[in-house]
């Protein structure tokens, strides 16, 4: 049986589901999508960048993952909204709600994205073509918002086939259709090829996919290891992923934030790290994991960036252990420069079904350190992640469990700001 695979990418997603909220619930008027403007963070805060845009506003040269201020330059009439991560939440799982309408092997590949695999599914509802057609109008008329749907036998043809024209097209892109399609394309195009990847491309004279598809594999595994093969097949159009209904399981856990001013003395930076161990370790309890390899990154006010990991002695998901070996980390990696961002990644992830060795010179109660942060993990449940604080966080500029989605936001009070 043939493979159908789509791949559907929402277009201009945080501005879209803001757009239509805004008409639909708060009695809104202006269509964010119809004129310049773009989902940007709080400068405040430091997290003064653009995170989607509109069509009009991308023909200013607006891009995604620059500063505010530098959007506002070529834009000075740009209109910016906050995010609202819990609103991107909600409309993401109603759109899932829907892809799973049509298929049981639907993929979330990120909050604005999936994979579907229509191969058993697809006669049910017609051609390819007329598959994605119904797909695409249901999510319109129900949801209110637009999307891309790529069409192929594999998933890395149907992505790139979804990034052809926006917004609300269907395109397909099968392997006949390489030639014509994709290769004339620039070679940063490709799914995989980054601008450090696309600069080196350019470099040894390769410009476009179809370029890179011609060119000898062997070449480029020596020249580019790993990645060299990778994307020569993908230039190819040779994806043997399958489309997986069920997401593997996390390899590591990890939080990262952002300081509201740069941090100088190490008392200040261990409470940002006590802050991102209870974010860590929350997680991990929630999800029935242990880790065994824990690391802190730094970055710098001027931007450069340093990183330090070590292994366990022994398995842990203990908010007070993660905190211990990340302080010890950070005094043997800070060179004592101010610092605007740190981070706590872990490694090494397995599930919770192993017992603790015994050291004799170790008098530490983990079964107390479990309970105490099984208690927290409970009432936090319960009643809001604010139930529970730490006195040392009282009264200071620092979130309590930091890291991950910012809580500036993970909500969007309208009522304090004027809907158009």
């Amino acid at each position: 049986m043939k493979s159908i695979i789509f791949h559907l990418d929402v277009n201009s997603a945080f501005l879209s589901w803001e757009a239509v909220y805004r008409i639909t619930h708060r009695q809104g008027t202006l269509d964010l999508r119809e004129v310049a403007s773009a989902v940007g963070g709080d400068m405040s805060m430091r997290h003064g960048i653009i995170l989607a845009k509109s069509i009009p506003a991308k023909k200013y040269g607006i891009q995604t993952g620059e500063t505010i201020m530098e959007a506002r330059r070529k834009c000075p009439n740009l209109i910016l909204v906050p995010p609202n991560y819990s609103l991107y939440e909600k409309c993401s799982a109603a759109l899932m709600k829907i892809l799973r309408e049509y298929s049981d092997v639907v993929e979330q590949y990120s909050i604005d994205e999936a994979f579907i695999d229509m191969s058993t599914t697809c006669h049910l509802f017609g051609t390819p073509e007329e598959a994605a057609a119904q797909i695409k109008d249901h999510i319109k008329n129900e949801l209110g918002f637009t999307v891309n749907v790529g069409i192929s036998c594999n998933r890395l043809l149907a992505k790139m086939a979804s990034d052809f024209r926006k917004p609300d097209q269907i395109h397909t892109l099968y392997p006949e259709e390489i030639r014509e399609k994709m290769w004339p394309l620039p070679v940063s195009d490709l799914f995989f090829v980054g601008r450090a990847t696309a600069k080196k491309l350019f470099s040894m004279g390769i410009r476009t996919i179809g370029e890179l598809a011609a060119a000898d594999p062997i070449w480029l595994k020596n020249t580019l290891k790993k990645q060299g093969e990778t994307i020569w097949a993908f230039a190819n159009g040779i994806d043997c992923s399958p489309v997986m209904a069920s997401p593997p399981a996390n390899k590591g856990y990890g939080n990262s934030t952002t300081t509201p001013c740069d941090v100088v003395e190490a008392a200040e930076a261990n409470k940002v790290l006590l802050a991102l161990a209870e974010t860590v370790g929350s997680r991990l309890r929630a999800d029935g994991m242990t880790i065994e390899v824990i690391a802190v990154g730094i970055r710098y006010s001027d931007l450069s960036y340093m990183s330090h990991q070590k292994k366990l002695l022994a398995a842990t998901n203990l908010t007070a252990e993660i905190y211990k070996a990340a302080g010890e980390l950070f005094l043997e990696l800070w060179n004592g420069r101010p610092i605007r961002h740190l981070a706590i990644h872990t490694s090494k992830a397995q599930a919770e079904d192993f017992i603790r060795q015994i050291d004799l010179f170790d008098e530490t109660d983990y079964e107390k350190l479990a309970r105490m942060d099984k208690a927290v993990d409970d009432i936090r449940k319960r009643f809001g992640i604010d139930a529970f604080m730490r006195a040392t966080f009282l009264n200071q500029p620092i979130d309590h469990m930091c890291g991950g989605i910012s809580r500036e936001k993970r909500e969007v009070d309208y009522d304090k700001i004027a809907v158009q």
